[in-house]
């Protein structure tokens, strides 16, 4: 029985073009050559932040980051940048009686702007609130600590497999992949993504249909 869903943020609540293209303003190179590095680092199984490294060697994220604060660039998002289907399927999975809560790996700011966006949730933590961040699997003990129930009650919906599913599966948590964004794209095709997850979506709007056929005990 599924009692509680959890969401990760960047690609599966927030559409992240606006942030990246930021990143090559102020690295000052072309958006479509930052996007298509980044795509590549990804598909090569890399961590994501090794694209900035190929711009600027030596490039650290955090002391970049306060930079753009001071410059008045700091990193933002708001309603614009959800992705249509977020506030209807929240809604949705509320109304029928599920714990919503969100949790990523997000800078202390960023939790912030969420809160500031009134999302129908009961829950909001980033990986700065816990000090802890994916794929950690400290990092969603954190997340059964917070629900109102047990880890093979709690389904986590993230875009990619290193960080969100297998880690979330390592936990105990149940699972959903949504194919969107670039790790959601470019993942969606790897042998393991069935047998890691409970679900496969490509919009969130299909969530509550498939959450009440599981529980219903229809999967």
């Amino acid at each position: 029985m599924i009692r509680a869903v959890v969401f990760d943020v960047g690609e599966c609540l927030v559409d992240e073009t606006r942030e990246y293209g930021t990143w090559a303003d102020w690295l000052g190179v072309p958006r479509h050559t930052f996007a298509a590095v980044f795509g590549a680092v990804i598909a090569e199984g890399r961590d994501y932040r090794e694209t900035f490294q190929v711009f600027r060697p030596g490039f650290d994220l955090s002391e970049e980051r306060a930079l753009r604060a001071a410059a008045r660039k700091p990193e933002w998002f708001g309603e614009d940048d959800l992705y249509p289907d977020v506030r209807p399927s929240l809604s949705a999975l509320r109304e029928s009686g599920l714990w919503v809560g969100i949790a990523g790996n997000q800078t202390v700011r960023a939790g912030a702007l969420l809160r500031d966006l009134d999302l129908p949730t009961d829950f909001i933590a980033t990986s700065d609130d816990w000090g802890v961040s994916k794929p950690d699997v400290a990092f969603f003990e954190h997340v059964v600590e917070a629900a109102p129930a047990g880890p093979g009650e709690i389904l986590y919906v993230g875009d990619r497999l290193d960080n969100d599913i297998r880690p979330a599966v390592r936990a105990g948590l149940l699972t959903a992949l949504i194919r969107r964004g670039p790790w959601g794209t470019i993942q969606q095709r790897d042998p393991d993504a069935d047998a890691v997850t409970a679900m496969r979506i490509s919009s969130l709007t299909e969530l509550p249909e498939l959450i009440a056929k599981f529980n219903a005990g229809g999967r």
